[in-house]
């Protein structure tokens, strides 16, 4: 669990607007923020939730990737991480977080948007850790745009589609081979799904879709065992936010909800232990917002 030890206030407990708004290129790299997120480095504490268990997570390289694997590692989890070749420098350093928690770190590069791949990648997250329990379905892709539909190419439609639904479907498909009874599919749904922002439209129905998928899927599985189930972030602060969002947008990012403030990566990866846990042993088809107070 987070470190609890000092009653705090939420809605200043973490950096409020205004953000740095990086000029990055996406989907970006978080050695390159000058804000850098809390992924729990300092404060998660582990006890032994996930002990034996083994884990592929997509996009675990960053944001709230690394905060997940963090979060698994310390519960006693080994984790294989997926992410773009280019992001490199993020994942070894997400893999180094693993390994001081005494767990196995492996290291997937590859582009989800390719079918092939996903199919490769499982099968090489199974070799590397041997075997599969949890996968957590994380990678996304985003790019504002004030324009609306109207500012949507084909280009732009296909590579959020192929990175957030058809990777999904892929890379879930593949692993129903290995995930025995017992095991759990956690997708990254979104706010999105339930509150779409204009500028982020296809982004916003991709979420949608994976909400979908989530409930259908757990009603196919449960028969088998296998739990599948959701968290939808609020807004995050990520690399992606700076490298995919104009500079107006980033420096008062978060400042909408409740609360005030954007969440922090380490905020969110507490569900995503508790989904992976025996302690919701119960619960499949369902989805926990972690939204600063936007109601779903």
């Amino acid at each position: 669990m987070s470190d609890q030890t000092t009653p705090q206030d939420p809605t200043t407990q973490h950096p409020r607007p205004e953000q740095p708004a990086d000029d990055l290129q996406p989907p970006g790299r978080t050695g390159q923020m000058s804000q850098e997120p809390d992924h729990g480095e300092e404060s998660y504490r582990g006890s032994g939730r996930l002990d034996g268990k083994r884990a592929l997570i997509t996009g675990g390289d960053s944001g709230i990737g690394r905060a997940v694997a963090i979060a698994f590692a310390r519960e006693g989890a080994d984790v294989a991480i997926s992410y773009l070749p280019e992001e490199e420098p993020d994942a070894r350093t997400t893999a180094d977080w693993v390994e001081k928690a005494g767990r196995t770190a492996v290291l997937l590069p590859g582009d989800i948007r390719d079918e092939e791949f996903c199919r490769r990648l499982v099968a090489d997250a199974v070799d590397g850790l041997g075997g599969l329990d949890i996968l957590v379905n994380n990678a996304a892709y985003q790019m504002s745009q004030d324009d609306g539909l109207r500012g949507i190419s084909t280009e732009q439609l296909d590579r959020v589609l192929r990175t957030n639904v058809y990777a999904l479907f892929w890379i879930t498909k593949a692993a129903l081979g290995h995930l025995p009874r017992g095991g759990a599919v956690i997708n990254t749904t979104s706010v999105q799904a339930f509150e779409p922002s204009p500028q982020l439209l296809d982004y916003a129905t991709t979420k949608a879709a994976i909400l979908n998928f989530t409930k259908g899927l757990a009603q196919q599985l449960a028969p088998e065992g296998i739990r599948v189930n959701a968290v939808a972030p609020g807004p995050i602060w990520t690399p992606l936010i700076p490298a995919t969002m104009p500079e107006e947008k980033v420096e008062q990012f978060g400042g909408d909800t409740p609360l005030g403030r954007p969440g922090q990566p380490a905020e969110l990866a507490p569900a995503y232990v508790f989904f992976a846990s025996q302690e919701s042993s119960y619960i499949t088809g369902d989805r926990i917002g972690v939204t600063g107070g936007r109601p779903l």
